[in-house]
């Protein structure tokens, strides 16, 4: 399913104006969350502004019983499944979510619905930042790739550039080595090799490059190597790189919730929103899942931990409720109605 056709298949309004959960980003996360919460009987919403990561990928993978499923097809019968059990997922874009003053949670919508949520799910996912080289972004995730995992085997045997960014490049050639015995490594901006880093590389035959690149070369489509500011070109079929891994934290400011810097090997990779192993964060009733806090999860950890965050969710509303039917129960008044 294209993209196009499975946004005209979503409804951008919501059926009611208040949630048990309300869940922000429609992804595998999101969705496996609301999908969890839906079966335990809670009242959900997901508002999707289905704009996902991983749109330009061709499959999924490394997901068992989903290998090569296309995005748009998961995320299409994620839907599905979350709307047979009750929930909802809708359209649009989170502008605004701040604490309500009787509890819980207002969200503004950008088409003006306002929604109210006793508790508050952030899945948004992450932007990745690439290196300001001509023709990178427009190939990104598909002749441009970066985890060996995800598109190591789509790629094997294959000339491999690895455009070199940050100090992880010797690393990224050397994994890449896995699926390829044709690998360059493209210093570019990254650092200086030291003298075991270089007998590592020529250990393993991998060639190193000590130019900056001009820009990604392509015919009909495809790569066909990197320019170097020299003007040579080193031939490649595909290219890696590694962007900074940046959360997506637009509609969180009123919430007071901010994102963290993310270290890795005493250098900064990104940012996140830190969260407990269940998901809660610092501001009571607000969770996340997925690469909001996570950014290395791929498409079935962040299955997983939508269905973590999920069980701490409803087990955090079911103690909320067991408390208020205490207090109704010792004021004699009847039992609350299921809503």
């Amino acid at each position: 399913m294209e993209q196009s056709a499975l946004a005209a298949s979503t409804p951008t309004t919501a059926s009611r104006s208040h949630y048990d959960v309300l869940v922000i980003g429609g992804g595998t996360a999101g969705l496996s969350a609301a999908l969890v919460l839906s079966r335990a009987r809670r009242s959900v919403l997901v508002v999707d502004a289905g704009a996902p990561r991983n749109a330009p990928a061709d499959h999924v993978h490394n997901y068992l019983g989903r290998e090569g499923m296309a995005p748009a097809d998961l995320a299409a019968q994620g839907r599905a499944e979350v709307r047979g059990y009750g929930g909802e997922v809708v359209s649009g874009n989170v502008t605004a979510a701040t604490p309500a003053p009787a509890g819980g949670f207002e969200v503004d919508l950008a088409d003006g619905q306002r929604l109210r949520a006793r508790r508050l799910l952030v899945a948004t996912g992450l932007i990745d930042e690439l290196p300001e080289v001509p023709g990178l972004a427009e190939q990104w995730g598909r002749g441009i790739v970066h985890c060996p995992y995800c598109h190591g085997w789509e790629i094997r045997d294959q000339a491999v550039a690895v455009l070199g960014s940050g100090p992880f490049a010797v690393h990224q050639a050397l994994m890449f080595r896995q699926w390829s015995a044709d690998v360059t490594l493209v210093r570019h901006t990254a650092p200086t090799p030291d003298a075991d880093q270089r007998e590592q590389l020529a250990a393993r035959g991998i060639v190193l490059v000590e130019e900056e690149v001009a820009a990604v070369e392509t015919s009909d489509d495809r790569i066909t190597g990197l320019r170097l500011r020299s003007g040579a070109l080193v031939a490649a079929q595909a290219v890696t790189v590694t962007p900074r891994f940046v959360a997506r934290t637009e509609a969180l400011t009123g919430l007071g919730l901010e994102a963290s810097d993310q270290q890795f090997g005493g250098t900064s990779i990104g940012s996140f929103i830190a969260a407990d192993p269940t998901g809660a964060t610092s501001v009571p009733g607000v969770w996340v899942a997925g690469n909001v806090t996570e950014l290395s999860a791929t498409v079935i950890n962040s299955a997983a931990a939508g269905m973590t965050t999920a069980a701490a969710i409803n087990a955090d509303l079911t103690a909320e409720d067991n408390r208020a039917a205490l207090d109704r129960h010792r004021s004699g008044a009847e039992p609350a109605a299921r809503t």
